[in-house]
């Protein structure tokens, strides 16, 4: 009786309606509140967390920079730097405008249970340091897929790591570290899932438990890395995934003064709680730094909105990311240079301080 009055309600419906799926739905509030279009950032800024091809033309660097310029980016860190001879290539590129493109190196893991690994991994990142790297990136495959001879995985405290981080803290170079991914890619695909609609378009972002490891021990790994080198400046990229558990990341920046974080990629998190994320954010504002990830310059607007303004109830830049709304967090302006450009200049000194304002 149910499903044949459920058949007819469904009948009645228009056609467009029956065939409609989830994935379709897309409805246009009917809010009428103020907006504040913000298209360039108040503070010129440094992008921590972007990638380019580290083998781009001196054209596509020219448009790369003009399109910062509209930003108002003062300084893009380039992540993908690779390593050797591309990367000094890269290098030599990006001083057609000095001091605009910073570039960081990358490992190379292969042959990591071999013996020397360690010292040979030093010696490259001494010497990408030399040819003009600013910093390391160690990108989400460590962790997860990254495995030794054996088919162990690697983990992200792996102790045949130390040298490399030791040295880091001896050249005074930063790292950024990409560990894990949402915790929600780890989560059952169920209807409790509030990532359930992105999986489902996107299957190969799920990180099932017969594949990949727990993201809480992921986690756990990268903190007690943090705390295995004190010495060592570690970025922790995209919130460390904890910008849904802001109080847990402000507990870990409170314990490890080495640690940084930097918004890349979720800024989602902060647009949906923007009495909490404002009140974080003025607690550890000399931890934080700006990241935007990929490369689109119209969704720069949207963070700025985010951070700059006090709008109400306004779209997220991709569906896939959040269903939900933002918030605009209407930071303070102390807080915002530190978070657009005064943070980054304490970690990363060879950026002249001069192009910012005091």
């Amino acid at each position: 009786m149910r499903a044949a009055v459920l058949a007819g309600l469904l009948a009645a419906l228009p056609a467009a309606a029956q065939t409609m799926s989830i994935e379709d739905y897309e409805p246009k509030s009917t809010l009428v509140v103020p907006e504040h279009s913000v298209t360039r950032a108040k503070y010129p800024f440094i992008d921590v967390h972007n990638h380019q091809n580290i083998g781009m033309s001196s054209e596509d660097l020219d448009r790369l920079v003009k399109s910062m310029d509209a930003l108002n980016m003062r300084v893009m860190v380039n992540l993908s730097g690779t390593s050797g001879a591309p990367l000094a290539n890269g290098v030599r590129t990006a001083e057609r405008y000095p001091g605009r493109l910073l570039v960081f190196a990358n490992l190379d893991f292969s042959g990591i249970d071999e013996p020397g690994w360690g010292g040979r991994a030093v010696a490259q990142l001494e010497a990408d340091v030399k040819a003009g790297a600013k910093g390391l990136k160690i990108f989400k495959n460590f962790g997860m897929t990254v495995k030794d001879a054996k088919g162990e995985r690697v983990h992200v405290d792996d102790p045949r790591l130390d040298p490399v981080f030791e040295k880091c803290a001896e050249l005074k170079i930063p790292v950024l570290i990409h560990t894990a991914e949402p915790a929600s890619f780890f989560e059952p695909q169920d209807r409790f899932n509030e990532r359930w609609l992105e999986l489902k378009q996107f299957p190969r972002r799920a990180r099932p438990p017969d594949q990949y490891p727990p993201w809480e021990t992921l986690i756990g790994e990268q903190h007690r890395l943090f705390a295995h080198h004190p010495g060592t400046i570690f970025i922790d990229a995209h919130l460390g995934w904890l910008g849904g558990n802001l109080a847990r990341l402000g507990k870990l920046l409170d314990e490890r003064p080495n640690v940084y974080t930097e918004i890349g990629a979720v800024l989602a998190e902060l647009g949906r709680q923007p009495r909490f994320a404002r009140e974080w954010f003025i607690r550890h504002q000399d931890r934080v730094l700006f990241g935007k990830d990929i490369w689109e310059p119209s969704e720069y607007w949207v963070y700025f909105r985010v951070l700059e303004t006090g709008d109400e109830y306004f779209d997220y830049y991709r569906k896939r990311h959040a269903f939900w709304k933002m918030y605009g967090l209407e930071l303070p302006d102390d807080v915002l240079r530190k978070l657009y450009y005064k943070n980054a200049l304490r970690i990363l000194p060879s950026i002249d301080a001069s192009a910012f304002p005091k």
